[in-house]
């Protein structure tokens, strides 16, 4: 008999709370209703978003129309060069948006030190994939680029994302190895990411139910977007990662697709790619934006912020 996985006291507390929730499940809801629960739910559980000295919406061209930006910065302007994190949200590639992960945003910014431009991709099922990694890189080659728009001079580009945005994350990077933009990709942070396919996994097993994140839920996301499973730019796992940028790659221990983040950092390190890996402990997915609800999990966010500070200050 295995021990029974630890779970911190405040994220045991919220696992409980939500078990008494008698809502109906999201495989239950309408599309609508989906993408309105998971506002509710960061609503509730997220801390609230920080003032900052520029919250700007805008767009960019993108493959099937413009995209959707939002670009945040604790300073009122930048002189000179500076690095540029493009944050991609998660949501299972459905039901996330811009505000979903507004505070998120505000806090990364805040914390960095750095501009940050969010990106609203084109969401599934009305926009299945590739549509919304198409739209990444558009978005991330226009940030990458400087343009008069976004009235900074990028040094180099972050990229950032939280699961279907952590897939992005990585989809990126090798897009952009393959065929650099203007300035490079400094540094890739993929968090709690879906990079190859969970099902299967000792962790799918272990967390399918109870967790935040579920199995059905998975399932749901899976239809919607429905990646090809042969197509790198799905499951990147299957791409190459001999030239994959540094990376901070993080999971979390009590996630149904931890195992999928493990191997993406194993397949980075056998390659030689300098790479750091962390593995929150006794947290869920989703822990970024349940900072209010699981109050450690600011902490862990700030550990993160603390490595991207750490490897752009020392690039290898």
């Amino acid at each position: 008999m295995t021990d029974a996985p630890y779970i911190r006291p405040d994220m045991k507390a919220f696992l409980d709370m939500m078990a008494q929730v008698n809502g109906p499940k999201l495989v239950d809801m309408t599309l609508e209703e989906a993408r309105a629960s998971y506002q509710a739910l960061h609503n509730l559980a997220d801390r609230p978003a920080r003032d900052l000295a520029v919250i700007r919406d805008l767009d960019c061209p993108g493959p099937n129309g413009d995209i959707g930006l939002r670009l945040y910065d604790a300073r009122e302007s930048r002189e000179g060069p500076t690095p540029v994190i493009v944050f991609f949200h998660g949501g299972g590639f459905v039901i996330g948006d811009l505000d979903t992960h507004h505070a998120l945003c505000t806090e990364i910014a805040a914390l960095a030190d750095l501009p940050l431009v969010a990106v609203h991709y084109a969401r599934a099922p009305e926009a299945p994939f590739p549509a919304a990694i198409l739209d990444c890189e558009a978005a991330t080659r226009w940030v990458a680029a400087g343009p008069e728009a976004l009235g900074l001079t990028p040094s180099g580009i972050v990229t950032i994302g939280d699961s279907a945005g952590g897939n992005a994350t990585v989809v990126v990077g090798q897009l952009l190895a393959a065929d650099p933009a203007h300035t490079p990709v400094l540094l890739q942070v993929p968090i709690f990411p879906l990079v190859a396919d969970a099902n299967g996994s000792d962790s799918m097993a272990a967390f399918s139910e109870g967790f935040v994140l579920t199995a059905e839920s998975m399932g749901f996301f899976d239809a919607a977007y429905a990646a090809d499973r042969t197509d790198p730019r799905g499951f990147p796992i299957l791409g190459r990662h001999d030239n994959a940028p540094p990376s901070i790659v993080v999971t979390a221990s009590l996630d149904p697709i931890r195992d999928s983040g493990r191997a993406y950092a194993k397949a980075l390190v056998d390659a030689g790619r300098d790479c750091l890996f962390i593995e929150m402990r006794g947290v869920t997915h989703s822990f970024t934006n349940l900072r209010a609800a699981v109050p450690s999990t600011q902490g862990d966010l700030e550990r993160i912020v603390a490595a991207m500070r750490f490897m752009l200050e020392n690039p290898a």
